[in-house]
């Protein structure tokens, strides 16, 4: 059987306010001309559909409409949820996608046995699929409790891990000599991150090893780290990456698809997406970011997007004058700047903090807006990151709740 790996679509997704969505869509049309020409039997979206837990119409549809052209190649869907999605919402057409072979796994059942999709091929059952998604909160406290956040941590780790392994267990004991795969959607130790994957320090997304897994899995296909990667372990255990830059520190990664032939190995293939549009990042002297600014060129589908950050020896209203003019006057076909940063040497922390970064509060995610409100607070770091746990249980209860 040839199963296809990919996670974290994050539909919806907004870069500096520009829409994400013709990117997607250039990768689904990109797919479906890879599909023609290589069928699959399964395919495997880790988590992260969404990138708002409350989408919007245009995104749902976007993804329903992503939905019909891959159905048209007649092969299993299987989605499981990510941190970035509602479980409600992707759990609400859940059981017209079964009618359609579209399987969706938003929250983790209540019955392991729940998350097991075995695969046929000939009436025959060939492979089984671990459909495990994000663990929330909830899921923990079926197996553990703790008093403090450094026990709490490590709990939540365990429980993570005691969801890999009774799932294995189980999944050996029904569907014995099948090989196993799973999904999985987190933070494991030793994956290399950007600035885009949010929230990886806390509950889930804690840092799980590769032992956690157990050694019953033939492959684990996980989502989260936007950058295709494999981690250190005997069993094959990959993170697919994004389909598309999500952030200007993944603009020099090579996005990937995965593909699985079980007939031969659980070593996948990486498949190469090709790239729709550039994000670069201009650095340097007044003089330095007009002539690479100068050298700008589209060479992609979709407007380039360009940040610029300058840096000047000494604080001087004039420069920063100036950059802002070069700014406004930029017309370079099918490229925009879209942020821009100075930075004086010269500067005292504080300036460099409140006067030379151009952010907004848009940039950030409420817990990043709450975690800059706690490091101006006189609390101790084991206050702060308590406090910081109890703020991400409330924001999953409200995005459990809101739909």
């Amino acid at each position: 059987m040839k199963i296809l790996h990919t996670a974290d679509w994050h539909i919806g997704k907004r870069l500096h306010k520009t829409d994400l969505a013709e990117d997607f869509d250039l990768f689904v049309n990109w797919l479906c001309e890879y599909l023609n020409r290589n069928p699959i039997d399964v395919l495997l979206i880790s988590g992260d559909v969404f990138d708002f837990s409350n989408p919007s119409s245009e995104s749902r549809s976007q993804y329903y409409r992503t939905l019909i052209k891959l159905k048209k190649f007649d092969f299993k869907i299987i989605i499981t949820g990510g941190n970035h999605d509602s479980p409600s919402v992707l759990d609400a057409p859940k059981e017209i996608l079964n009618q359609l072979d579209i399987h969706v796994i938003g929250q983790m059942p209540e019955q392991f046995e729940d998350s097991l999709i075995p695969i046929s091929s000939e009436n025959d059952i060939k492979l089984v699929i671990a459909a495990i998604p994000y663990l929330r909160s909830r899921n923990f406290q079926r197996q553990f409790d703790a008093e403090n956040h450094d026990n709490k941590q490590e709990a939540m780790k365990e429980s993570i891990a005691f969801h890999f392994q009774e799932t294995a267990k189980l999944a050996k004991e029904n569907f014995r000599d099948v090989p196993l795969m799973g999904m999985g959607h987190l933070f494991a130790t030793g994956a290399s991150v950007s600035e885009s994957e949010r929230d990886i320090q806390i509950g889930n997304l804690a840092g799980l090893e590769a032992s956690h897994f157990g050694n019953k899995y033939d492959y684990i296909a996980l989502g989260h780290i936007h950058k295709p990667q494999r981690l250190t372990a005997d069993t094959p255990i990959f993170y697919s990456g994004s389909p598309i830059p999500l952030s200007f520190s993944e603009r020099k990664n090579e996005k990937r698809i995965l593909v699985i032939d079980t007939e031969i190995s659980f070593e996948p293939e990486s498949i190469c997406i090709p790239k729709f549009r550039d994000l670069i990042l201009i650095k340097g002297s007044l003089e330095e970011v007009k002539e690479k600014l100068a050298l700008v060129k589209n060479h992609h589908p979709l407007k380039t997007l360009i940040e610029i950050e300058m840096i000047e020896a000494v604080s001087s209203a004039s420069i920063t004058y100036e950059l802002e003019q070069m700014i406004e006057a930029f017309d370079i076909e099918n490229c925009e700047i879209v942020k821009h940063k100075v930075t004086f040497k010269n500067a005292s922390e504080v300036e460099r903090g409140v006067s030379t970064a151009e952010s907004q509060v848009s940039d950030f995610t409420p817990k990043q807006v709450f975690q800059k409100k706690l490091e101006g607070s006189d609390e101790t770091e084991d206050t702060k990151l308590e406090l910081i746990s109890a703020f991400e249980e409330i924001l999953e209860e409200l995005n459990y709740t809101e739909e």
